[in-house]
């Protein structure tokens, strides 16, 4: 009993500590106070109005730029990360072992590396290969994104490619099917979830990254000639400023609300799903 309790507090504070922060600015998104933390003020729409002011054009334009660039970096990283973690499981075992370790180091390894290597990297290719011309854009940034997400997607296809009967693949092409048809016909179904789930965590880590992008960001994208700013580096670049702008409790309470609604109807989908194929096997 005591342990149960001890339990179910550890699970509760943690999930405390989690939200309180999230909860804190949506309480504030309501309020006239220009500074979180002091008095609450009056209960007040402005920062939603200011949001969807002219005055807040670059808090849409930073939106804008980082969902472009965590869908389109999570969409390349998917695709590479499936066609690596199929060809890995096809290879002998030893070469197999030599790409997950090559796979598992941006994993573990400090992000600050990666972005600092990214950027040497760049430099190098800016200077020697390309004469000195500009190389830092939208693609640097890309790049940056899909080398940080690529593993996290390899890592969330290649288990359902081990609990993958393999008999199948081979069924298939004994049945006639080429490989290309048996590919797209029993293999990708098959690893779908993982997929997905890939692509969910590529896009989450696409959303809120901040040093890759600071290192490897270049001029494109809706911020024109300026360098492209994200959600993170807005804010960041807002708070050496002044403090946090109180149009971004706004966004970030409405894009809370848009991920709790997604979240929800995923939940609800799925359990339908999964009853109407309770009844199914049941009839």
């Amino acid at each position: 009993m005591v342990k149960k309790i001890l339990a179910n507090s550890y699970i509760y504070l943690i999930l405390l500590l989690m939200y309180l922060p999230i909860l804190l600015i949506i309480v504030f998104s309501f309020s006239s106070a220009t500074v979180i933390g002091h008095d609450f003020g009056d209960f007040s729409w402005i920062w939603y109005q200011k949001l969807f002011s002219e005055e807040s054009l670059k808090v849409w334009q930073a939106l804008g730029n980082t969902l472009i660039i965590a869908v389109t970096s999570s969409v390349v990283a998917v695709v590479l990360g499936t066609i690596g973690a199929i060809g890995a499981h096809n290879l002998k075992r030893k070469s197999k072992k030599v790409v997950e370790v090559i796979t598992q180091i941006p994993v573990v390894n400090a992000e600050i590396v990666m972005a600092l290597s990214l950027t040497v990297m760049f430099v190098f290719l800016q200077s020697k290969i390309f004469g000195g011309a500009k190389l830092f854009s939208f693609w640097t940034l890309l790049i940056g994104h899909v080398v940080l997400s690529l593993p996290f997607v390899y890592l969330s296809v290649k288990p359902k490619l081990q609990q993958m009967d393999p008999n199948l693949y081979e069924a298939a092409l004994d049945l006639g099917a080429n490989p290309n048809v048996a590919l797209w016909k029993v293999i990708i179904p098959q690893i779908m979830p993982g997929i997905f789930s890939g692509f969910l965590l590529a896009i989450t880590l696409s959303l809120d990254d901040f040093i890759i992008t600071a290192f490897t960001r270049g001029p494109g994208l809706l911020s024109g000639d300026s360098d492209i700013e994200t959600l993170s580096t807005y804010i960041q670049a807002a708070i050496h400023k002044k403090a946090i702008p109180g149009s971004t409790r706004a966004l970030t309470t409405l894009i809370f609300v848009t991920v709790l609604l997604i979240v929800i109807g995923v939940v609800i989908y799925q359990n339908m799903r999964a009853k109407n194929g309770k009844k199914r096997r049941e009839a």
